[in-house]
């Protein structure tokens, strides 16, 4: 049994098809057997769309294969360029390590391949901001060396090791507003102090108007 690459239906299909098609040489002009054994090359996505497929609709291997190639074509005719990898954002399901990978990915079908140090520089520009915050001194590092430090902060985040800015910024905003509001009832209990009259003191005012007697 080969041990295939496995397609999760990202990047060249038909690059996929070729690579298969090498590791089965032996199996050449046998279409059942190419056919059963191209499931064990998909993964993901691309073996979701092979199990939702009617098999009976292809009579040999290059069926499959044209139909295959025709429905993963978006990848070929969709080229990333450098500001789209910008906005490539982590999944909420995924690992810092499996999104590095997937925008690694990426970057590698950028027309004018890109440097180590430009890689990571539009990477960086693509995480969050609390993953930018601890990996922006990362700059002059490998792309593999700002993946596994992610991985770290991703860890101790989860782990409240470290405190993410929208925790902070929450934490901020609570303690300003339970200090607003002190100030605020501190002063709604001056202006009822004055406005009730004690601010002469218990005794009311420390002298009092007295009405001249007339003189007789």
């Amino acid at each position: 049994m080969p041990k295939f690459d496995l397609y999760d239906g990202h990047g060249d299909s038909v690059a996929h098809l070729r690579g298969f098609c090498s590791k089965m040489r032996g199996a050449s002009g046998k279409d059942k057997l190419l056919m059963a054994y191209f499931s064990q090359s998909l993964s993901s996505s691309a073996l979701e769309w092979y199990t939702r497929q009617d098999h009976s609709r292809w009579y040999t291997s290059d069926d499959l294969a044209q139909v295959f190639a025709r429905h993963f074509q978006y990848n070929i005719e969709i080229v990333p360029d450098r500001l789209s990898l910008t906005k490539i954002e982590k999944k909420p399901s995924e690992s810092f390590i499996e999104y590095g990978f997937r925008w690694r990915e990426q970057a590698a079908r950028v027309n004018s391949p890109m440097e180590e140090s430009e890689m990571v520089e539009y990477f960086l520009q693509a995480l969050e901001s609390i993953f930018f915050g601890h990996l922006i001194s990362a700059i002059g590092k490998s792309f593999n060396e700002v993946v596994k430090m992610g991985g770290m902060v991703e860890e101790r985040l989860k782990s409240s090791k470290i405190m993410s800015y929208s925790a902070i910024k929450a934490t901020t905003q609570s303690i300003q507003n339970d200090t607003e509001g002190v100030i605020g009832k501190k002063k709604k209990e001056d202006v009822a102090t004055i406005d009730s009259g004690s601010w002469f003191g218990p005794r009311g005012p420390s002298h009092q108007y007295t009405q001249p007697r007339p003189h007789h």
